[in-house]
């Protein structure tokens, strides 16, 4: 299913360091896959869900598909603001579309989509989504639940 528009977009910061850079200051390609993971593990994280309790719980989050698009180049010390937005929501895997833009300017440097999968953290089989789980990711409430200040 597609997921509904009236979740709010999330978006993460984040610096260029050194590390992050190849020979002439420039991002190394392979790093806004490492920004993009972040601002995935963000937006759980900002739903009320850490992966280490996830993990804890046997529930894993793996990506089984990456495609990314780079537009222009980051450079040492550019603050970046990453988006990672729901864009499908299914039985067990989710879609984010997702980009990174320079804050000082908004311009978009690289973007992509990735298909992430919930599988069992025991045999990493495929397994459901958690209603709760879902339910935070699409923005809306699960059956049974009240939302705060009802």
């Amino acid at each position: 299913m597609r997921a509904p528009n009236e979740v709010q977009p999330f978006s993460h910061r984040c610096r260029v360091y050194y590390e992050d850079t190849d020979a002439g200051g420039i991002v190394y390609y392979v790093n806004y896959l490492k920004f993009m993971e972040r601002a995935r593990t963000e937006r759980l994280r900002e739903l009320g869900y850490a992966q280490s309790t996830l993990a804890g719980e046997g529930l894993l989050f793996v990506v089984h598909s990456a495609e990314a698009r780079y537009h222009a180049p980051a450079r040492l010390d550019d603050e970046l603001v990453i988006s990672a937005d729901v864009i499908e929501l299914n039985r067990a895997s989710l879609r984010f579309r997702q980009q990174v833009r320079r804050a000082a300017d908004d311009v978009l440097l690289c973007e992509g989509q990735f298909l992430v999968a919930c599988v069992r953290a025991d045999n990493l089989k495929p397994r459901a989504i958690p209603d709760t789980l879902r339910h935070a990711f699409a923005g809306t409430q699960a059956p049974g639940l009240i939302a705060a200040g009802e």
